[in-house]
């Protein structure tokens, strides 16, 4: 074999390797899904996700938690996302009219309850929503009701019991629910409206006063971003949040059943 045509060869084997490693490349990168979540499904998610991965070794699962609002803003304007799972129906609804989920891939795969929450060292005394007006109640947190469910849901019931025009003084606006949580259980808020979960996720750290009843049930919805890269990976993951398995995890950070 000559020089030069030993040359053409190993040239010819260099760019079948090549060719080989990008589609194992595209193979890999087929693989991952990138989950956008509520922030209130964080600890569960992250246990779900892991346990997903176990039993489809080939798929990677990539978490991105925040206000289901700002998460569906994400996706409207290109984020690269596969699943959307929000803690409310309403930002659901707006995801599909602006037909950027697949309607037919949307799930129901939980529910919560709406609490105000104290922190753990607390001497208030708040058993009803007309407490919140007390004297001793100076600053409540609640997520923003225009990109935060919670907050939407605790503006809802607030105007309901027409209280919703005294209370706005006192209220901080949060950027999702969990920061909220956060005001409370290091104390900087007398008050937070967040979900039960949340509060039972900040044990020792912050306490539930009442459980608020809202007028719509407060359920969590997921489905198939369109054009996702993996839409039969997004697929199996929606379908997997409504299995025996996930559903034990949703339960054990306090989530019920749809």
């Amino acid at each position: 074999m000559t020089s030069s045509v030993a040359s053409a060869v190993r040239r010819c084997q260099f760019i079948g390797l090549l060719l080989g490693t990008l589609a194992l490349g595209g193979a890999a990168c087929a693989a991952e899904i990138t989950v956008s979540a509520a922030a209130s499904l964080t600890d569960a998610f992250k246990e779900i996700a892991a346990t997903f991965e176990q039993s489809r070794p080939s798929t990677k699962v990539t978490l991105n938690f925040g206000a289901s609002g700002q998460l569906l803003q994400q996706i409207v304007a290109g984020a690269p996302v596969d699943v959307f799972a929000s803690a409310d129906l309403d930002t659901m609804e707006r995801a599909v009219k602006q037909a950027v989920v697949v309607e037919e891939s949307r799930v129901v795969f939980a529910r919560n309850e709406l609490v105000v929450a104290v922190p753990a060292t607390s001497l208030l005394v708040l058993n009803r929503l007309a407490d919140v007006m007390g004297p001793e109640v100076k600053r409540i947190a609640i997520g923003n009701p225009d990109s935060v469910p919670a907050g939407k849901y605790a503006r809802d019931v607030l105007t309901t019991a027409r209280l919703w025009p005294d209370v706005q003084e006192r209220l901080i606006f949060t950027q999702n629910v969990r920061q909220a949580l956060d005001y409370v259980a290091r104390g900087e808020v007398d008050a937070a409206f967040v979900y039960r979960t949340d509060a039972i996720a900040a044990v020792n750290r912050a306490k539930i006063a009442f459980v608020t009843k809202t007028e719509t049930p407060v359920l969590y919805p997921a489905a198939v971003v369109k054009g996702s890269g993996n839409a039969e990976g997004a697929a199996a993951f929606v379908k997997f949040l409504r299995t025996e398995g996930a559903q034990r995890i949703l339960e054990r950070y306090g989530f019920g059943r749809p």
